[in-house]
């Protein structure tokens, strides 16, 4: 299973690097087995006023949620998020919102995080995180 950073679904609709969105929009179309979880939705919404330099409106971003639902399964965040969370940002150093992403990836057992901002790395037994843009 996998699943993406905010930035992963930003770079998606930013105009800006066409590289950058194309792959972006390759890693989502190819995600069969992706989720979408529920930080990086309310997120998306929320950082997508980034882009309104070019044209981008609240409007579209509600819209581009909505597709990207359509193929993600939306994962709700449990109790357990917190703890897995806890650690992750208290002993390693992960800011508090990239700790709840790797905690709600870890409770959910996704495999693969794709995110352009956070280190490459191993999280946990199982999780291996993955900048596709380097």
């Amino acid at each position: 299973m996998i699943a993406f950073d905010t930035n992963v679904l930003i770079y998606s609709c930013d105009l800006r690097d066409a590289h950058r969105q194309e792959r972006a929009l390759d890693l989502l179309a190819g995600a069969s087995d992706g989720v979408l979880l529920w930080q990086v939705a309310v997120e998306f919404v929320a950082a997508s006023r980034k882009l309104s330099s070019q044209g981008f409106t609240p409007e579209q971003a509600w819209a581009r949620l909505q597709e990207f639902m359509g193929v993600l399964r939306l994962v709700v965040p449990s109790r357990a998020v917190f703890d897995r969370a806890r650690p992750l940002h208290l002993d390693q150093g992960f800011s508090f919102w990239d700790a709840m992403i790797i905690g709600a990836c870890i409770d959910t057992g996704v495999e693969t995080l794709y995110s352009g901002d956070l280190p490459g790395r191993i999280v946990g037994p199982t999780l291996k995180i993955v900048n596709p843009f380097a």
